[in-house]
């Protein structure tokens, strides 16, 4: 195997660090609105909202004009293709919005997921073949990070080597890809709820999962300073029948990262996984808190339905319901400000939904 390669030029490594460190900053996280409008349907209609693009715009719209507050609690924000050229009411267009309250733009660039060939219903992500227009595209349109999430499931025969070899070498291609272009590469491994394994099983298969992934990223040259990881809490599968505490979960996260995510990354951006919205930020709170291991990275978040579910339902939909949906997120986005931090008071924050199940099978958006 060679030794002789480049890193990014000294220019671009101080810009994409720059970005990383901006979204890691202390005290602040990522919003992630990132669904398609299908799946955002779905939330829709657990709130009795209609699934129109005049209203998807709208919803979108309350979340970037909630408060000049909101930028010292989240530092990015993730988007789907079509709200990069959205435009408020008023014409100015939703980047424009973002920025202007001190938040970086970010994009999703995965498509949809493909099976595996021979797998137990395994899949990997399409998007590589005209990725590097579309994140030079984006990057002209004022986007500074992308996402890219892989999928594997726990399971007696799962995830497979098969599985795990293809999504990490996908994520490190990827990767590579968007920081020759300027985007800041948020890495998503995702190890999903669904299943009954218990926390162990879910602690064994993550450090699995991350070695092959951070053995790929250094196979494909990718500048680890200009990343960030977004990856699962290590948590029991949704219908194991042992309950474990928020500080159980978070000795099992530590000691997964520590074994297996190199010092020089900057930061970790937790994904909510179909926690509640009370229970993503209890356990970001107790990772935090946790001493079972050294940790060299930030730690926050990347929330999408855990930070948005009480806003949704304070929201309906209906127009004479945003500023109370827009307290929702506030409270909600400081609540994980605190965690981030390990100073949240576990109860403190009643939302709207905040115990409510945000778990869906077999994610696949």
């Amino acid at each position: 195997m060679t030794t002789y390669f480049e890193y990014p030029n000294a220019e671009l490594q101080k810009e994409l660090t720059g970005i990383a460190n901006a979204l890691i900053a202390p005290g602040k996280g990522i919003l992630a609105i990132d669904e398609p409008p299908g799946t955002l349907g779905l939330r829709f209609a657990a709130v009795g909202a209609e699934n129109t693009e005049d209203n998807r715009r709208k919803y979108r719209q309350l979340l970037f004009t909630t408060s000049p507050q909101l930028g010292k609690m989240i530092s990015g924000v993730i988007l789907f293709h079509n709200t990069v050229y959205q435009k408020a009411d008023d014409g100015t267009p939703f980047v424009e919005l973002i920025t202007g309250q001190g938040i970086i733009p970010g994009i999703k660039v995965d498509k949809a997921f493909v099976p595996l060939m021979g797998s137990e219903g395994e899949n990997t992500a399409q998007g590589l073949d005209d990725l590097a227009q579309r994140c030079a595209q984006y990057k002209k349109s004022g986007c500074h990070f992308a996402k890219w999430r892989s999928a594997l499931k726990i399971g007696t025969n799962t995830p497979s080597y098969q599985a795990i070899i293809e999504n990490a070498n996908v994520l490190a291609r990827y990767a590579s890809i968007c920081q020759m272009n300027g985007l800041v590469p948020i890495v998503e491994p995702d190890v999903l709820m669904d299943g009954e394994h218990d926390l162990e099983r879910c602690q064994k298969v993550t450090e699995t999962v991350l070695a092959f992934t951070y053995k790929a990223l250094q196979d494909h040259h990718v500048f680890l300073e200009g990343t960030l990881l977004k990856t699962n809490m290590v948590t029991p599968g949704k219908s194991c029948t042992i309950l474990v505490t928020p500080e159980e979960i978070a000795a099992a996260t530590v000691t997964a990262l520590s074994r297996t995510v190199p010092a020089a990354v900057p930061g970790v951006v937790f994904l909510s996984g179909g926690q509640s919205e009370e229970e993503a930020t209890v356990n970001l709170n107790a990772i935090n808190r946790c001493t079972a291991a050294r940790k060299p990275w930030a730690l926050s978040f990347s929330y999408g339905r855990a930070l948005q579910a009480s806003c949704r339902k304070a929201w309906a939909g209906k127009e004479e319901n945003v500023q109370r949906a827009q307290v929702e997120l506030l409270q909600r986005a400081a609540a994980n400000s605190l965690a981030s931090r390990g100073r949240y008071d576990p109860g403190s924050v009643a939302g709207a939904a905040k115990n409510m199940d945000l778990f869906v099978k077999n994610l696949q958006y």
